[in-house]
């Protein structure tokens, strides 16, 4: 069979992935008019599929720039994931034994972080979390290890791109609050977290690099009524040595 054009839906599908295909080669960004002239693309046609890939974060959008974007993440090979759960999984349940607080290890995913691996604390009183619940990475100590990993242009954007909303009054959603807390974290090398996404929930997180890479990072979360200095110090410590472990296993 010859001669047959291909449908409108097909046509548009191509077009998407021509459009992402050009913008990741071009890693400094590019004007639509580059674009359709690049992709002999109607600039009506375009501009429809720009919005959306701007709006499910495939691109970004800096002025008239389009850049690659965080949701680029999801197209990723879910075997990377499943390989990653199952390296740090015995090291996640081995800082539980220890501390016996609920504790994970969570990714980030846009601007946002996800648990993949969780195990959840003995005790009556305790944080649950599932594995792929998601949260904004400024108000959970593994969020905020990870931001303070970032290099300064991705976290420049980070500050750009979002709108962090307050979960609780301790919630941290200034540039100035995160930037303060992002040096402290650098300095000490875990984060804390006291209530700011879950009233009564404190948590310490420690971040985690294979391959010189962030990976994602350990966290506890500990109920405020048990949250004292000297448990502190020992979950800290405890979570610089989970991720040294990651690390050194490269």
């Amino acid at each position: 069979m010859t001669g047959i054009a291909p449908s409108t839906n097909v046509k548009s599908a191509m077009r998407t992935l021509d459009i992402i295909e050009y913008v990741v080669a071009h890693s400094t960004g590019v004007v639509a008019q580059d674009i359709a002239g690049a992709l002999a693309i109607p600039v009506s046609s375009l501009s429809y599929l720009l919005s959306t890939l701007v709006e499910r974060e495939y691109l970004l959008r800096e002025g008239r720039r389009y850049l690659p974007g965080p949701g680029l993440d999801r197209l990723r090979a879910p075997s990377v994931v499943v390989a990653l759960a199952a390296r740090v999984a015995p090291v996640v349940r081995g800082l539980r034994a220890e501390v016996d607080e609920t504790t994970s290890f969570m990714m980030r995913k846009g601007w946002e972080i996800e648990a993949i691996v969780t195990e959840a604390s003995a005790q009556a009183l305790r944080y649950a979390i599932d594995p792929g619940h998601q949260k904004p990475l400024h108000c959970l100590a593994a969020g905020k290890a990870i931001l303070a990993a970032l290099p300064e242009a991705e976290l420049e954007l980070y500050f750009a791109q979002t709108e962090r909303i307050r979960f609780t009054p301790a919630t941290l959603t200034s540039e100035r609050e995160l930037r303060t807390a992002i040096n402290q974290i650098r300095a000490q090398g875990y984060a804390e977290a006291r209530e700011e996404a879950t009233a009564g929930i404190c948590g310490l997180a420690c971040a985690a690099t294979i391959g010189g890479e962030v990976v994602g990072a350990f966290a506890v979360a500990i109920p405020e009524v048990r949250y004292d200095d000297l448990l502190k110090t020992k979950v800290a410590d405890l979570l610089k040595r989970a991720a040294a472990s990651v690390s050194t296993g490269e």
